[in-house]
């Protein structure tokens, strides 16, 4: 439903109002700026697909998280989300082991942890009672809910992926553009390859309570496909993505206030806005450029 009333106060007036909507707003931002920095180098590594898995696979911790707290009444648990985060941990331990394992065609462990988590949270869902209100925003979503334990937690989780970035940037970008070389210099690449999945699994995790299980993947892949178009190099295109995601966080959420419409939706749904204006710009820009040039040759 729309917002119609007068004294509804502005995006800007509200922030200054509202607590949780100023920790939603942080997390998005948070979010927005290590999701598209984590996904640069999983499109790199050919591992798109990863994020929906390991997305799949927290869904499932945090459907056993709800049976565990509302059929056998373990309430010391708290959140489910802290299952997810494990959840995940595990799905991205077993991508790694079938990975090793079908050592030829390393993409079928995805589908294989993907069918494993779906079918664990269909069957713990329906334990714990069926779809509530709960497993909706996890599906989903909930920007709006989230508190200072959380944007807490994200900070800390921001803070590390950022500073492992930094410090071994080149090893990263060696290890995904090309193993064999990096292999040569002495690089690590099994011990590489798992780190980086288990903070994949952490980011991807944390992720569900913005976006939720369903648009996780979005949130990591679209802004770093949009500014593949534009960007000079790969530092650039990253920097790039980082700038298209925390703008469509921002619009996002403002759009989604003034709408009253789910902010992880809204955001993704900008994202996409943004690549294909990305897209179209591209090929006004190139076939102006051919145009030009097919001129300059009809001078000579």
């Amino acid at each position: 439903m729309i917002h119609l009333l007068a004294d509804q106060p502005s995006f800007v007036n509200a922030l200054f109002e509202f607590s949780f909507l100023r920790y939603a707003l942080a997390a998005g931002l948070i979010m927005g700026f290590i999701t598209p920095m984590i996904g640069s180098f999983v499109i790199i590594r050919r591992l798109s697909f990863i994020a929906d898995t390991l997305s799949h696979f927290s869904l499932a911790g945090l459907s056993i998280g709800l049976y565990l707290i509302n059929r056998i009444e373990l309430t010391f648990i708290g959140d489910p989300l802290y299952l997810a985060i494990i959840a995940a941990v595990i799905g991205a331990f077993f991508i790694e082991i079938l990975r090793s394992y079908y050592n030829n065609y390393k993409e079928i462990s995805m589908p294989i942890v993907m069918s494993l988590g779906t079918a664990l949270s269909a069957l713990f869902i329906s334990l714990s009672g069926g779809w509530n209100t709960s497993i909706y925003n996890f599906l989903f979503g909930s920007l709006l809910t989230v508190g200072i334990e959380y944007l807490i937690l994200i900070t800390i989780t921001a803070t590390v992926v950022i500073a492992l970035v930094v410090l071994f940037y080149k090893q990263i970008v060696l290890v995904s553009f090309d193993e064999a070389y990096a292999k040569i210099v002495g690089i690590k690449i099994r011990r590489f390859q798992f780190i980086s999945t288990l903070i994949l699994a952490l980011v991807v995790s944390l992720s569900i309570v913005t976006v939720g299980v369903l648009l996780v993947s979005s949130l990591m892949i679209i802004p770093v496909a949009a500014a593949m178009k534009v960007g000079k190099s790969f530092r650039n295109t990253l920097t790039i993505a980082i700038f298209f995601s925390e703008i469509s966080v921002i619009v996002g959420m403002w759009i989604s206030y003034e709408l009253n419409i789910p902010p992880g939706a809204t955001i993704v749904l900008f994202n996409i806005v943004i690549l294909i204006l990305v897209g179209i710009a591209k090929r006004f820009y190139v076939n102006k450029r051919l145009k030009n040039q097919q001129k300059e040759i009809q001078l000579k």
